[in-house]
């Protein structure tokens, strides 16, 4: 006679859920929470990265500040890149702040960044350039270029303005800029009465007012 199956009624049993797995699955989301952070930091940073390499792209300009008004000039960073460089760095440091335009002439130029009202006088603490010269720059109404002594590779921080197209002074001076806003306020300056003792020298005398450059700050486009 066959035995009989016992009965047994067998529970089913479920798995377990380990009791650290919650916590798991909060670790993963912090972590993709913070990759997700990171990657947006930094798709932003690149986005004003590139933001700043365009800007730099484009000639910046020059602000100068006066008490007889403002003078806006386009640098040409992309043509005369050593003069500019040397210009915007004296501009960063407010080496300009305070000087005068020490020289002026009418329908010639006004000539600053050396002298200070009571006479006293600015050296330039990167000492001389190169004469750098572009046969795609002239010195035209407007144009902005360096001073400098009979060394042609003298220039330092002193530069002026033409009152009038100056082609006498191309392939001479170096020209690195162009006024772009505020040609009435270099006609004004350039008029103002001076000191005759220059004269009949070309280039002009010192205003008998003073004419102050309040600062000279650098702006891109």
């Amino acid at each position: 006679m066959a035995a009989k199956k016992k009965n047994v009624n067998r529970k089913r049993s479920r798995p377990v859920e380990p009791k650290n797995s919650f916590l798991n699955f909060k670790i993963i989301g912090i972590i993709a929470i913070i990759a997700i952070i990171i990657i947006s930091v930094y798709f932003i940073f690149i986005s004003f990265d590139s933001n700043d390499n365009d800007n730099n792209d484009q000639n910046p300009i020059a602000i100068i500040d006066t008490n007889k008004g403002i003078i806006e000039v386009e640098l040409f960073k992309d043509i005369v890149p050593n003069t500019c460089e040397n210009f915007i760095k004296l501009a960063n440091d407010g080496f300009y702040d305070g000087l005068i335009f020490h020289r002026i002439s009418d329908n010639f130029m006004i000539q600053g960044g050396f002298m200070y009202p009571d006479g006293s006088t600015k050296q330039s603490p990167y000492g001389t350039i190169d004469l750098e010269i572009n046969p795609d720059v002239r010195h035209l109404d407007g144009a902005i270029s360096m001073g400098r002594t009979n060394d042609p590779n003298s220039a330092t921080s002193q530069f002026f303005i033409c009152d009038g197209s100056q082609p006498a002074l191309d392939d001479s001076y170096a020209v690195f800029g162009v006024t772009i806003n505020g040609m009435d306020v270099v006609r004004d300056i350039a008029d103002d009465t001076h000191d005759q003792s220059l004269e009949p020298n070309p280039g002009g005398g010192r205003p008998l007012e003073d004419i102050i450059i309040n600062s000279i700050t650098i702006e891109y486009q």
